[in-house]
């Protein structure tokens, strides 16, 4: 369980860190860039695969299935009441 959580952490945080580096990108249109050209500066930049990774390695720690019926539970309650 702690390592899903571990994976979730480390998947919001690079999508975070990488989505807000891409919304800075965002001042290139006002000195002159086109849309078309900021899409393909940012489609080659290496936040955009930083954001990319980050967004499956979240989607891989919510959506994939753990390893046991009780992984939910914390040890000493498994031990206390089961």
């Amino acid at each position: 369980m702690f390592v899903r959580i571990f994976f979730f952490l480390v998947g919001f945080g690079l999508t975070l860190v990488g989505s807000f580096l891409i919304i800075l990108y965002l001042n290139f249109m006002t000195i002159g860039y086109s849309f078309f050209e900021y899409v393909n500066f940012i489609i080659r930049s290496p936040e955009f695969i930083i954001t990319l990774l980050g967004f499956i390695i979240l989607n891989l720690s919510i959506f994939i299935n753990g390893g046991s019926d009780y992984e939910f539970y914390l040890w000493c309650f498994n031990k206390l009441f089961f």
